[in-house]
């Protein structure tokens, strides 16, 4: 694709994402899946560019320089899943290193600390994800990273990444940011100072519940050469065919974030006043909504009540999905963790998705009031 990400809006990059790349051949507008795991060299020396598939592949290429223009990072590395995109990143660390979390993530990422801690000797620190003085103050000579996401999940708190940034600039660490809440259409956290940005694309990047990835974006050439060595060594690479899904469903990212967006604020405003709900957690942006449930509604009852939405662990599909973090996302937990975190067993986490705001209204009202003493 030659489209210009500086000269034309991320609408138009996205739907034209792929054009052009065949145009030698075919002409072909939809890039094409190329399957090959074998490349024809012509002589000694000579090569495409194509060498094996580990290394690059053409499909994945297209794919990883449209995720690399649309959060205007470097680089790109397209990955088997949100959490082998966040190993990716954890390899530029080494045993000793201290990298500092938000205190609201991914149960997940949780987990995963947790085994690099225990096995892999890296140390971890946990900030408040407010208080600049508090980070500050934890960073130290053995600190590398700071690791956070924002809007979090499943609390939905906000992190000022600018601010953030100015401070782990001044103390020389990288500062690295979980985008997939809010996707490069909502923030962009390379223009705000963050290093390197990753995404569980098998959530809002692909869209439709059917393709399994992640995403690594880095903004300076030094970390994008280290992330590509660290990735072929490893080869967790995205398949051909996954790739062109992926790549197809960026193309209508700001159709789906637009409708998600609305349907979220509508959904906002009908739970905020709903007798059955205690309070609402929602950053303001995006399509991902929180909510505790009042004490005389049954969290079973009112899962089974649903009609339209779907009690699944999952998050940013173009179908409605409802999950309780507390039983799912973060199980891994132990329970004063998650009483500490506000994720108590009546938090109800919503993926707002693209139907009609009026079904997804009623829907959530008559299970409430059905599930309700």
């Amino acid at each position: 694709m030659t489209t210009n990400s500086k000269q034309v809006h991320v609408e138009t990059l996205l739907a034209q994402a792929g054009n052009r790349t065949d145009d030698q051949k075919t002409g072909a507008i939809s890039a094409p899946i190329y399957l090959s795991t074998a490349y024809r060299h012509a002589g000694l020396g000579q090569s495409t560019g194509f060498d094996y598939p580990r290394e690059a592949q053409p499909t994945r290429c297209i794919l990883e320089e449209t995720l690399a223009r649309l959060e205007h990072g470097v680089a790109a590395f397209a990955l088997t899943s949100g959490m082998a995109a966040i190993q990716l990143v954890f390899t530029l660390f080494h045993s000793g290193d201290k990298i500092i979390v938000s205190d609201d993530l991914y149960g997940g990422s949780y987990r995963f600390f947790d085994l690099l801690h225990e096995h892999y000797h890296l140390d971890f620190a946990v900030w408040n994800g407010q208080d600049q003085q508090q980070l500050a103050a934890l960073i130290d000579a053995q600190t590398v990273a700071l690791w956070l996401e924002t809007p979090s999940n499943p609390t939905m708190k906000v992190i000022d990444i600018k601010q953030t940034a100015a401070t782990t600039r001044t103390h020389g660490i990288k500062l690295i940011v979980d985008n997939t809440f809010y996707t490069p259409l909502i923030q962009k956290p390379l223009d705000l100072g963050a290093d390197i940005v990753v995404h569980s694309a098998t959530k809002y990047l692909a869209g439709h519940n059917d393709v399994l990835a992640g995403a690594v974006v880095a903004k300076y050439q030094a970390d994008a050469d280290q992330l590509n060595f660290n990735l072929v060594t490893t080869g967790a690479v995205l398949d051909p065919f996954d790739a062109w899904l992926l790549l197809r469903s960026l193309k209508t990212l700001p159709l789906r974030i637009h409708q998600h967006e609305t349907n979220a604020q509508i959904l906002v405003a009908a739970l905020a006043h709903d007798p059955h709900v205690q309070r609402v957690l929602y950053p303001g942006r995006g399509g991902m909504i929180s909510f505790y449930l009042a004490d005389n509604v049954d969290v079973d009852h009112f899962l089974r009540a649903l009609n339209i939405i779907s009690f699944a662990e999952s998050l940013g599909g173009v179908e409605s999905l409802v999950t309780v973090p507390a039983v799912q996302t973060h199980a891994d937990l132990s329970e004063a963790e998650r009483q500490a975190k506000g994720i108590t067993a009546n938090l109800i986490r919503l993926s707002t998705g693209i139907e009609n705001a009026d079904d997804l209204r009623a829907d959530l009202v008559q299970a409430l009031a059905a599930a309700a003493d």
